[in-house]
């Protein structure tokens, strides 16, 4: 049996992009994500169960038709025995058609546990790495494992998966010397490159409009050494390019790269995404300033139906879009580790 509804908020926008956050801890400490010293973790029994995740999801799947989820953190490869529930995810369906289930990861115990993800039914991996060099990873990350992070992205297109992508957030004064680096990086290993613009979600006020690196800028100083041509984007959102000669054509989408320009170019319009933190909190947009409660009403009894109506709800209350350039914009109390972006 079909869905029985669709998570349409009031412009019309329908949702059927998850993404579920499996902790809120995380073993780098990123400069633009979080202070030196960590955040405050949250207690164990806070954080959602395999089984109540998955009874979430299977909430959001059945009666909603949402076909796509995304497994994020904090970091979620650090979430013990994570293969058991990738397992359980991907034996969602929609229709008879089985979830396309991804995961963001930093990619440090990645190269340990790809084989077990994929075998489980991960079927895509996005791995962060903003830089090439050993030295300028260990100041953005306050850790020494840029050997680590690489030998993880070999470990994921060895172990077969449908795509292998890799983020870079892009920052003035910081890594964007490195833009071409990349590129050429991903033209290498046959992955997908795809470049960040730094948006205003650390855990203090370091944002800054000027150190924001535009899509414009990216694309130019790419396609000046290997020329692009773009890809029709649809509701997805990294803009797309080819490279004009082919290369990186690996098998996993490496013959493109992608930019995400959240701050210079919005997507709000065309948003499919709702996300559940690790304490089980649904959020209708990263920088939405409240959110939907749904472990207290799942662990109180709630059933299938009033949880649906609850996510309904929150989606039902999304705003027309993020406001990132506009004087009235307020900056979340959450970082992007405890959102799960």
């Amino acid at each position: 049996m079909g869905p029985t509804s669709q998570l349409v908020d009031r412009f019309g926008r329908v949702h059927r992009d998850l993404r579920i956050s499996v902790t809120d801890r995380c073993n780098f400490r990123c400069t633009y994500c979080m202070p030196e010293n960590g955040l405050e973790w949250l207690p164990r029994s806070e954080v959602l169960t395999f089984e109540e995740i998955e009874r979430l999801a299977r909430i959001l799947v059945e009666a909603f038709g949402v076909d796509s989820i995304r497994i994020t953190g904090g970091e979620p490869t650090l979430r013990s025995h994570l293969p058991r529930l990738v397992a359980r995810l991907a034996a969602l369906a929609v229709d008879g058609r089985p979830i396309d289930l991804a995961m963001t990861t930093n990619g440090v115990l990645l190269a340990g546990q790809a084989a077990a993800l994929r075998t489980a039914g991960l079927r895509r991996i996005n791995v962060s790495l903003d830089t090439l060099r050993r030295d300028r990873f260990i100041e953005l990350t306050r850790r020494d494992a840029l050997h680590d992070v690489v030998a993880g992205i070999d470990a994921a297109v060895a172990a077969g998966f449908e795509s292998v992508k890799v983020n870079a957030v892009v920052m003035h004064g910081v890594n964007d010397d490195e833009v071409l680096d990349l590129a050429t990086f991903g033209r290498e290993r046959g992955v997908e490159m795809r470049f960040i613009e730094f948006m205003p979600l650390g855990a203090d006020d370091g944002w800054e409009r000027g150190r924001v690196v535009g899509r414009d800028e990216i694309v130019a100083t790419i396609d000046e050494r290997f020329p692009l041509v773009p890809v029709s984007r649809g509701v997805a959102p990294a803009e797309r390019f080819r490279y004009v000669d082919g290369g990186g054509s690996g098998g996993l989408g490496g013959a493109h790269v992608g930019v995400i320009a959240s701050v210079t170019e919005p997507f709000c319009a065309s948003c499919d995404r709702v996300r559940l933190s690790a304490e089980g909190a649904m959020r209708n947009c990263l920088f939405a300033l409240d959110e939907h409660d749904l472990r207290g009403p799942l662990r109180s009894g709630a059933s299938d139906s009033e949880l649906a109506a609850l996510m309904a709800e929150c989606v039902d209350g999304k705003w027309a879009g993020h406001a990132i350039n506009q004087v009235h914009f307020i900056r979340p109390a959450r970082s992007m580790s405890q959102l799960g972006g």
